[in-house]
């Protein structure tokens, strides 16, 4: 399969069984409907994420958003139409794509007695990461825990909880990261150091797409803002345009 020449791929893991890790600047969702027996959460969606690029989910409950970020991190199946992450398809690239992708969902997906520099050891363990000592440093800095990197998980807040999430899903530098609910149980300052870090994945060129309630959130971080509704895409909106009123 031809490749992009400007996302040149990676390849780690041991030496008997080697893994493409994928390099992409876009994904293209392409008329995916997902049916759950009688519900059909998705209703021929089409959208094109770009790197660079912060876009929101919004809708109500039930409206798809959740569905629609499972679907983008190869968790869910469409029932119908396709995801292609640049020149990477599915179900054939599977592996590879998931090894560019990152997660912050609900919940931190942490081992509570582990601390930080472990679970991020152990994250670079499994992306057989290079220097993973260095790395781990910097990441944990990035993200204000590194004078805690020693510190059981269990003992941390939400939002320290959180910050610790943000770190593993970046430490192998994915191409996309995504986003479930980020602001849900987060006080101002734990808030504001998440849009900063949102901001930040952004300028080092990351697709961003982030599901949420908080609507003034997405409009604060968001450059485009996507509504669904009852499974389709009801409006989008270009946060970033003087005429969008955010």
């Amino acid at each position: 399969m031809a490749r992009d020449a400007r996302a040149p791929t990676v390849r780690y893991g041991t030496p008997f069984q080697m893994v493409e890790r994928a390099r992409f600047d876009e994904v293209r969702v392409e008329k995916v409907t997902r049916v759950y027996g009688a519900t059909r959460a998705l209703a021929g969606v089409s959208r094109t994420f770009r790197a660079g690029q912060v876009c929101s989910i919004e809708g109500g409950n039930g409206a798809g958003k959740s569905t629609l970020l499972l679907v983008l991190a190869t968790l869910v199946k469409p029932t119908q139409g396709t995801v292609t992450y640049g020149e990477y398809e599915l179900p054939d690239d599977r592996d590879a794509v998931r090894s560019a992708i990152g997660l912050v969902g609900h919940e931190a997906l942490v081992y509570p007695d582990l601390t930080p520099r472990e679970t991020l050891t152990l994250m670079a363990t499994l992306h057989d990461l290079p220097s993973p000592a260095a790395r781990i440093e910097t990441s944990l800095r990035a993200v204000g825990l590194w004078e805690l990197a020693d510190r059981p998980a269990r003992t941390f807040s939400r939002g320290q909880l959180q910050r610790l999430a943000l770190a593993r899903a970046e430490l192998h530098d994915p191409s996309l990261l995504l986003f479930d609910e980020p602001t849900t149980g987060l006080d101002a300052g734990a808030t504001e150091r998440l849009a900063k870090a949102i901001g930040a994945a952004r300028e080092r060129g990351r697709i961003v797409v982030l599901v949420t309630h908080d609507h003034p959130f997405a409009a604060r971080v968001a450059d485009v803002r996507v509504t669904l509704e009852r499974g389709r895409i009801r409006d989008v909106r270009d946060a970033r345009s003087p005429d969008d009123g955010t």
